[in-house]
Formats: C-alpha cells, structure tokens, sequence
C-alpha cells in the first residue's frame, strides 16, 4: 500500500475489508488494486514485484493487458509440490507462446527474467504430455573469470557447476526423485556443448542456456542439430558475455542472421520483467544506461 501510495501521490487508508483511496489518480489505483486482488484470489503469491510490474502497466495504459495476464488461470505447470506456474510478465506469457508455436525461440533477457526456468517448465509440461521423448539441456563451458583445469575431478565434475542451474530448476519441476529416474533412463540429458556436435536430435526438447558465450561456429553447429519432432530454446543475456576481448558471440550474430526466418521467434526481456530482488532490475536499468553512453 506504501508503495502504490508513493507512486500515485495518493492517500491509501484500510478499514475493516475496504480500502479508502484519496487522490487525483483514484480510477489508476483502484484498477492496481483490482488485479492485484484477482491475482491474490487465484492463490498467486503477490510480492512486490507484481505491485511494482502492475503500476508501471496501468500507469503506461496497459490496464486491458494486464486484466488479461492476470485472468489466465490456467497453470502451464504444476511441481512435484503443487506449485502453479503461470506466466507473471506480459514478455513471459509471449516468450511461451512462443515455445508452443515455433520449432526455435530466442529467449533474450537480464538474469532473473525467468526465460532459463520458464524453458525448462515449457519442456517438462512437454515431456509429461508425451510430446517428446526427451529433454536435453547444455550450456556452453566457458569461464567467468575462472579456469576449468583448475577444478577438481573429471570432465563431467568439472562441467557440473555449470550446469548446476538446469539441475535445480529439473528437480523444482519434477521432485529429486522423479527427476533422478527420468535422469537414469535417459530421458533428461544434461551436457556440455561440446557433446551435441555430431548429432542429430530428434523428438526432444533442446535448451541451449548461457547462448551469449557460443562462439559464431558452436551456435551454427547447435542449430543445425535440429531433428524431426524438436523444438530447441536458445537463452542468454547479450550484456554478459564471458568470451575473450574481441571475440563476437554466436547468440548475437545468429540473432542478426535469423530475425526473418519464418519458424524462428526471438523474445527479448525487459528489465521490468526481473522477477529477483527488485535493486536487481534497478541494476540492470543502470548498466544498460552506462553502457549505452560509454558506446
């Protein structure tokens, strides 16, 4: 109530079970209190990032977008712990749509806009229905200030923390249990890049996460694994690639490349979709300004 108060310049006072609004934008700020009750009605945790993401639409004239993101009631998913996971952004509902229309989708974004985690859900609610045979997840092994050689035990364990994201965002979905069996039978594979070159994948859900630090020649190579029945996910975020100085990045050119081609969607995340802490969405916003004036 602090904060729509704040932004609206309003007085906002409870009483019993009704709420007293005083203020010039009074009509604004009964339509955020409005989808935010629908939201709660639904049992969707209301934080304050949807507070925050309901302002900012209402206050652009988005109000009808917003109604119909919050009326959707039907979950894409539920966890092992009953769970309802549903799109929370106007950008997260299109980024699935996406998914389920198109063979390839891009999805580019700031940590924390949900795209790695909403993929892995859009693949588990497509192995569940039997639309495919498996899920494949990889990401490529490339160090953020780090060097592989240095870690401890095999490739495997040395690719692992890597990985560990898709790892977590598998057992939220499933359960350890569940996730543990379909990991045994094969029917989640989780591998480092280089693993896919060769191979043809067919009636499987690829994720390729951390795309940004692909070179040009791995991201073509990914690509053109595609096999009947597939649908691959591209994620990454263009403002933190970890390649060396000078080197272009796969994700970015391909992005160039591929725009037009009819079977291919690119979703692009915006800060307000940041659904961490909300300094996290600030964060972005300011770097993405300090470099824009330092190009």
């Amino acid at each position: 109530m602090h904060l729509i108060a704040e932004e609206f310049q309003c007085n906002i006072s409870s009483r019993g079970d009704s709420i007293d609004l005083e203020g010039e934008d009074e009509s604004k700020v009964s339509e955020v209190f409005k989808n935010l009750i629908q939201l709660h009605r639904q049992n969707a945790r209301v934080t304050q990032h949807e507070v925050s993401y309901a302002i900012k639409l209402i206050r652009s004239g988005r109000a009808e977008e917003l109604s119909k993101l919050v009326n959707e009631t039907e979950a894409i998913l539920v966890t092992s712990k009953g769970k309802q996971i549903r799109a929370k952004t106007l950008s997260q509902r299109k980024y699935l749509a996406a998914i389920l229309k198109h063979a390839v989708t891009f999805g580019i974004g700031a940590a924390g806009t949900g795209k790695t985690y909403l993929a892995v859900v859009a693949a588990c609610a497509s192995l569940r229905k039997k639309s495919v045979e498996k899920i494949i997840l990889t990401r490529p092994a490339v160090e953020a200030g780090e060097r592989l050689g240095f870690l401890p035990g095999d490739l495997q364990e040395k690719v692992d923390p890597y990985l560990r994201p898709l790892y977590d965002a598998l057992a939220d979905v499933f359960g350890v249990e569940l996730y543990q069996k379909f990991l045994t039978r094969g029917m989640i594979e989780i591998a480092p890049l280089a693993y896919m070159r060769g191979r043809t994948l067919e009636n499987a859900f690829v994720i390729l996460d951390e795309a940004q630090n692909t070179t040009p020649l791995q991201m073509k190579m990914f690509l053109t694994r595609l096999g009947n029945n597939s649908k691959m996910v591209i994620t990454g975020d263009l403002s933190q690639i970890d390649l060396p100085f000078g080197k272009r990045s796969g994700l970015q050119e391909s992005i160039d490349i591929l725009r037009d081609v009819r079977g291919i969607s690119i979703v692009e995340f915006e800060p307000g979709d940041v659904m961490r802490h909300p300094l996290v969405e600030k964060i972005v916003e300011a770097y993405e300004k300090f470099e824009r004036s330092s190009k």
